[in-house]
């Protein structure tokens, strides 16, 4: 199936590794231009190098009010168009509704929540703008609609962004713009490997969490990547205002 990405340009955030590197890669691998972009200056120059030619990468850190400007005229001087923006973000740090410290939530609402909303909002206007729509997704969580034990800060925060983009979509639908939410379960990254050590036994936890999904096992990044690939090209140019979970069943709701 032919997605309709070759030589359109997308600002994938969060890109040096884990779910946005895979994002990205999906998106290369069918004919599209990336601008990447993280805080690690060389990690992300690191990222862009094995993308290969159709890649720039920016460092930027999501929480910088600059940030969103910076990319999309990257996109623009490097590629010479913008057609959507990936914006995916690090997970806040676990803990309990009694644990988590003011200082916790206050630096994970200024990256996690008010840098995406800048970023979606920022790529969302200019995209309007431009008279030639595009697409704005945000890599959120299951916990949107089911909280995960001891990610408390995520429980708070995800879906306030899922709100957010509902909102989004609504307003600037009729100008053309898309925007969708992708909701990621276990899939085997970095963070969800730290989130399973975090039991002191990765294995069991592992293999508990893997019982509770339909599958039986976790996602890869690049099964990810290619349902974002899907969601931001125009093969998807009907989907919009939704948030879609992949996860291997593991959400328990319709």
């Amino acid at each position: 199936m032919d997605l309709g990405l070759k030589d359109r340009v997308y600002v994938v955030t969060g890109a040096s590794r884990g779910l946005g590197n895979a994002s990205a890669r999906a998106l290369v691998a069918d004919g599209a231009k990336v601008v990447v972009s993280s805080r690690d200056e060389k990690g992300i120059e690191a990222a862009a190098g094995e993308l290969g030619p159709d890649a720039l990468g920016v460092a930027a850190d999501n929480a910088d009010p600059g940030a969103a400007e910076r990319l999309i005229q990257a996109a623009r001087e490097r590629f010479g168009r913008f057609d959507g923006m990936l914006v995916s973000v690090g997970g806040p740090a676990p803990g309990s509704a009694l644990e988590n410290t003011d200082e916790q939530w206050r630096a994970a609402f200024d990256s996690v929540f008010l840098g995406a909303v800048r970023l979606a909002r920022t790529a969302a206007a200019a995209l309007a703008e431009s008279g030639d729509g595009g697409v704005v997704g945000l890599v959120l969580s299951g916990s949107v609609h089911e909280p995960i034990p001891r990610l408390t800060i995520s429980n708070g925060l995800r879906p306030g962004l899922a709100g957010f983009a509902k909102s989004l979509a609504d307003e600037v639908g009729p100008r053309g713009v898309r925007v969708v939410g992708l909701l990621p379960g276990r899939i085997d990254t970095d963070r969800v490997r730290e989130l399973d050590a975090l039991s002191g036994d990765p294995a069991a936890s592992r293999a508990a969490a893997e019982a509770r999904v339909p599958l039986r096992r976790y996602g890869t990044p690049e099964e990810f990547g290619r349902a974002a690939a899907f969601l931001l090209s125009p093969a998807a140019s009907y989907v919009t205002g939704v948030m879609v979970p992949v996860d291997g069943g593991g959400r328990r709701g319709f």
